[in-house]
């Protein structure tokens, strides 16, 4: 399966928070990123979340739309985010968005993994194929 990895730098910018009910708020946040390396990209993220971070625990969905060039092939695609830290546990899946490809991506599938060093410097190791269909 092919990879690609590399940097990217991130911009992250609080939106108003959304009600969601009986005193409830979901945290939302839209980032910026610029990808470096096999994906020389750019996306914007938006991200809803949930939680007690006093707890160390919370929640978020985000969805991402990456538009660029991956691997020599230009195009679009959206990833999907779930993740979660239980008492500071970090658990984190996103993938690409099935049938989102666009361009030379059409068909593309695949896993993203991102990595966030102590000194706070992102990476992502992205896994990806293309549906023969």
């Amino acid at each position: 399966m092919p990879q690609a990895t590399g940097p990217f730098d991130v911009r992250r910018t609080a939106a108003e928070a959304l009600d969601a009910g009986g005193g409830a708020a979901f945290g939302r946040i839209r980032f910026e990123k610029t990808f470096h390396g096999g994906l020389e990209a750019t996306s914007v993220v938006e991200m809803l979340s949930a939680g007690d971070p006093a707890s160390g625990s919370a929640g978020y969905v985000a969805v991402e739309h990456i538009v660029g060039v991956l691997d020599g092939r230009r195009g679009g695609f959206m990833l999907q985010h779930s993740g979660a830290l239980h008492r500071g546990a970090p658990t984190l899946q996103v993938v690409v968005v099935p049938g989102t490809g666009t361009g030379e991506l059409a068909g593309l599938t695949g896993t993203l993994r991102i990595d966030i060093a102590a000194d706070g410097a992102h990476a992502y190791t992205f896994d990806y194929a293309f549906d023969q269909g």
